[in-house]
């Protein structure tokens, strides 16, 4: 039976984890019933959206980005049916490379819609919603990011 108090926060973490990792396709298919909403782009399909992380992420000689992908404060609020939920959460990504430092590089707002379907809890929309902190991600990103209202 799903539980939303453990199944939501656990895909939240998977996709953390699959990030870290440079396992662009497996963190896609976390969104195989959805997509991903990017800089005002709405990103469908599992090639598209790994492909978006490919153009994004800087990768180092191990495979990896050298990050880890922290997401906290997960707030969770059901429909009055139980089978859909909004999640707003907040994340903050490290990294560290043979250049920098341990250093917190970023941080920001996810707000994600999920839904029941085929008897577990699935992402059906991640919004980039909003970044809130923006450090050195030069050894992350291959374009820069800015910071909410700059």
């Amino acid at each position: 039976m799903p539980n939303a108090a453990i199944d939501i926060p656990n895909l939240l973490y998977r996709y953390a984890d699959a990030i870290d990792a440079a396992d662009f396709d497996g963190a896609a298919d976390l969104f195989r019933h959805g997509w991903i909403i990017a800089e005002g782009q709405k990103i469908e399909g599992s090639k598209n959206i790994a492909s978006m992380w490919q153009s994004w992420i800087v990768m180092y000689p191990d495979g990896t980005p050298r990050t880890r992908h922290l997401t906290t404060n997960p707030i969770i609020a059901l429909s009055n049916d139980e089978k859909t939920a909004n999640c707003r959460s907040q994340w903050t990504i490290i990294q560290a490379t043979d250049d920098l430092p341990l250093q917190p590089i970023a941080s920001g707002r996810y707000n994600d819609q999920f839904a029941i379907i085929d008897g577990a809890w699935c992402f059906t929309e991640r919004n980039y919603a909003q970044i809130d902190l923006v450090g050195d991600t030069s050894g992350h990103l291959k374009q820069q990011l800015a910071e909410e209202g700059s």
